[in-house]
């Protein structure tokens, strides 16, 4: 059984299965509370007590990176499934309907690309202030075009099979051929996409984060880990080191689950 599943696959999944730990049990990992000072080790270098460092406050780095795993990994989910489940249902009845409700379409999806993306999340985040709720609204206002193309040219392809006439010629309804004929079979790339808008979903989370827009201190996310280390860099780099390293780390994770699973799926590419 292990030896269909694709390599990519595998190592993904263990990267996954290190951060989920990290997220479900934090208290049992981290050596420290990740929100308590300690003023008689301020900007500690690694050692064996705090092998990432402690923060200008004396937190232990490494007790707050693991902490905000489960912030990330919040983000992560959140900035991915909601933009995914609208642009999927969107993309589903513009490619079965077609006619004007895809020249509707064109024209929406050429209105939200002539924007940058991170500069139109930055703008309605910027309007409605920050925070983790403002960011998944102003990411899912944006993000659901990706989806949406994805899945329209998906099942502009499938409403042309032959499993799709002889659904017609059974006398089934619009409803049941959309939703459950076509939507299995077309929904594949995008579950892939899914799992690969992870990684970049944690890179935005975090690169907010940084420019105070996402998560707010003191919740240890990565992004505003980075954010607090910025003005120590010179004289403690592992504020910034870590967190950045396990942002990387977690965006291998997802890249390599999402390009194995498209190989067990056989999706395109």
């Amino acid at each position: 059984m292990l030896r269909r599943i694709p390599a990519p696959l595998l190592g993904g999944a263990a990267i996954l299965l290190v951060l989920a730990a990290f997220a479900i049990a934090p208290g049992a990992i981290a050596p420290y509370d990740p929100l308590a000072f300690d003023f008689s080790a301020l900007l500690a270098p690694p050692s064996h007590a705090h092998p990432f460092g402690t923060d200008q406050f004396g937190r232990d780095m490494l007790s707050r990176t693991i902490a905000g795993t489960i912030v990330d990994i919040q983000i992560a989910l959140f900035a991915t499934i909601f933009p995914g489940l609208i642009g999927t249902l969107i993309g589903l009845l513009v490619g079965w309907y077609g006619g004007i409700a895809d020249a509707v379409f064109g024209r929406l999806v050429d209105l939200v690309v002539t924007f940058p993306f991170l500069v139109l999340v930055i703008a309605i985040v910027a309007v409605l202030g920050p925070g983790l709720i403002n960011m998944y609204i102003a990411i899912t206002a944006v993000g659901w075009v990706a989806y949406a193309r994805l899945m329209r040219s998906e099942v502009m392809v499938q409403r042309s099979g032959e499993y799709v006439a002889a659904a017609r010629v059974l006398g089934y309804g619009t409803a049941r051929i959309i939703f459950r004929h076509i939507l299995p079979n077309a929904v594949r790339p995008v579950l892939v996409y899914v799992v690969t808008d992870m990684a970049l979903a944690i890179l935005l989370g975090s690169s907010l984060g940084y420019l105070g827009l996402g998560a707010q201190p003191p919740m240890p996310e990565w992004g505003v880990l980075i954010a607090d280390g910025k003005n120590f860099f010179t004289q403690a780099p592992w504020i910034t080191l870590f967190p950045g390293l396990i942002i990387v780390f977690a965006g291998l994770g997802f890249s390599l689950t999402g390009d194995g699973l498209a190989d067990l799926l056989e999706v395109r590419r």
